[in-house]
Parts: structure tokens; C-alpha cells; sequence
């Protein structure tokens, strides 16, 4: 049994976490270089929290220019037992308002540019991402965003799209013909390298819109995102202050899902292929398997 260090990473609008004690921050610099911004690291209820602007703080950085092996290997490196991803999203269902909770289990994923493993030429793996969030993660973060008074969906398929423009109305109907649920431009590689990273993700995406195929309401923009993220604001904090009560009192066990062993047998490449400078960079995230 181990403790609970939850890695927070916010998008806009949760810059701070109220309650938080003994705060520190800590520029860290990772095999991957640099993450989003310094790591703030805590206690909320007596439970340890890293927290990662993942736009930055003063949202500098686009979602396609985002480091997330750095922000992954960042939380990685801090000690982090599990991650809780909290962003904005479009919603691509009538019944998915604006202001609603949707505590995702599935991906598509449409982006392209960006580095999406750890691993490389000279070390190959292949990690199931089946199920690409971690079932136990999911279930406490929504049980926590209910107890915060957040309307919360339980489950639900998040397209993530390259951006950093918003979709046409064509794509967004497509989408919507696809079954997506949610639409957004950072959950991915996230949940991937998270998975690489043997760390149990779980997302919240707090619908801000309806993307671009309610034709008869005006198409998702930057006023708008922003207004209904200030609301939704106030309730993620509230989030993971009840997430980290809930847990508080109960020791950590692995995830029912074997996430924390998940390179055993994803590592194809023997130990006398590999190459030294990759599998340096790689003990980061990897060094209990390799």
C-alpha cells in the first residue's frame, strides 16, 4: 500500500487551489525538457498535491505546442500516484449543456503534430490503451465533482482535435455522427503517456459550448469559452478539495486495471538492442522495468 499523491493538471481558470498548505513551487526540468510551467506542490486534507498549469500560467502555450512528455515525465518524476486531468471542452450532444461535467472513459484521437510516447528508435513498447482511463480514478473523481454540486455524466468519448482553431460545422457533425460525446484539444497525447508513464489518468471535461453543429446558435467562441470556464472554475477547485478529503483516511492499493505494472510485457525491444542514451531518458518514467 502506498499514499496518495494526486498530479493535478488545469487548464484555464484553475490556477489556484484554495486550502492548499505548506505550498512550494519548483521549476523542474525533465529528459523531455521543460514542462508548462513550475510544479506548486502542497497539502489538501492532508493529502500531497502537484499541480501543472498545462497552458502555463497567463495561458501562453497553444494546445499543439504543448510538452506534454515534459508535463507527463514532470508529475512522473514529482512522485505522482495518479493523475486527474481537468480541462474545457465543446459538447457535441443536446443533452451535454454548458456547465456540465463529463467524466470521459474513451478517446478519439484527431490530432497530429504532436510527440505522443516516450518511447522512440532504440526502445519500443506497445501499451494497451483499451481502456485508457483508469476505471477506480474516474469513478472517485466524479463521485467527488457530484459532492461539489457539479452536474456529472459518467462516461463518455472525448474527440480530441489538433486545434488551435475551433472545428468547422462539418467537422463538428461529423464528430457527432461518430457517437463523440466531447470535444477538446489536450487530452491527448495526455492519457497516452500517462498510460506509457504507468499512471492511472482520469479526466473531468467541463463542457463550456456546443462546439459548431447547434446551427441554431452562434459558433463556439473565445467570450463565450471564457464566461461559463469562470463558473466552472469555482466548482473544479471545489472538486479536488473533496476528492482529496474522500481519500484521505483510505490507503492507496495498485489500480484494479494493473496500470502501475503495464510496461512488464509492452517492452519489445532486449535489453542488448536498446539504446543507452534513449534508455537514460527513459528511466524517468520507466526505470522500475528497465
Amino acid at each position: 500500500m502506498t499514499h496518495w499523491k494526486f498530479g493535478i493538471i488545469g487548464g484555464s481558470g484553475l490556477y489556484d487551489l484554495p486550502g492548499l498548505t505548506d505550498v512550494s513551487h519548483r521549476v523542474v526540468e525533465t529528459p523531455w525538457g521543460a514542462p508548462s510551467d513550475a510544479l506548486t506542490t502542497g497539502t489538501l486534507n492532508g493529502v500531497d498535491i502537484v499541480f501543472l498549469p498545462r497552458h502555463g500560467r497567463g495561458h501562453r502555450i497553444p494546445p499543439h505546442d504543448i510538452n506534454y512528455r515534459a508535463n507527463i515525465a514532470a508529475l512522473k518524476m514529482a512522485g505522482c500516484s495518479d493523475i486527474i486531468s481537468i480541462s474545457a471542452c465543446g459538447s457535441l450532444k443536446a443533452e451535454l449543456p454548458p456547465g456540465r461535467f463529463v467524466v470521459v472513459d474513451q478517446y478519439i484521437d484527431r490530432t497530429r503534430s504532436r510527440a505522443n510516447s516516450f518511447f522512440d528508435t532504440g526502445c519500443a513498447a506497445h501499451v494497451s490503451i483499451a481502456e485508457p482511463v483508469c476505471h477506480r480514478l474516474a469513478a472517485l473523481a466524479a463521485e467527488a465533482a457530484e459532492a461539489a454540486g457539479a452536474p456529472v455524466t459518467r462516461g463518455g468519448t472525448y474527440l480530441a482535435m489538433e486545434g488551435p482553431q475551433f472545428s468547422s460545422r462539418a467537422e463538428s457533425a461529423l464528430y457527432r455522427s461518430w457517437g463523440c460525446d466531447v470535444i477538446g484539444m489536450t487530452n491527448m497525447p495526455e492519457a497516452r503517456l500517462a498510460r506509457e508513464a504507468e499512471l492511472p489518468y482520469a479526466s473531468i471535461a467541463m463542457v463550456t459550448d456546443y462546439d459548431s453543429w447547434k446551427v441554431d446558435e452562434a459558433a463556439v467562441d473565445v467570450p463565450a469559452v471564457l464566461a461559463v470556464m469562470r463558473q466552472n472554475a469555482d466548482l473544479a477547485q471545489l472538486t479536488i478539495a473533496r476528492l482529496t478529503d474522500m481519500v484521505s483516511d483510505r490507503d492507496r492499493t495498485p489500480s484494479p486495471q494493473g496500470i502501475e505494472t503495464g510496461l512488464d510485457t509492452a517492452i519489445i525491444t532486449p535489453p542488448d538492442a536498446r539504446d543507452p542514451e534513449l534508455v537514460r531518458k527513459l528511466k524517468a518514467i520507466a526505470g522500475r522495468v528497465l
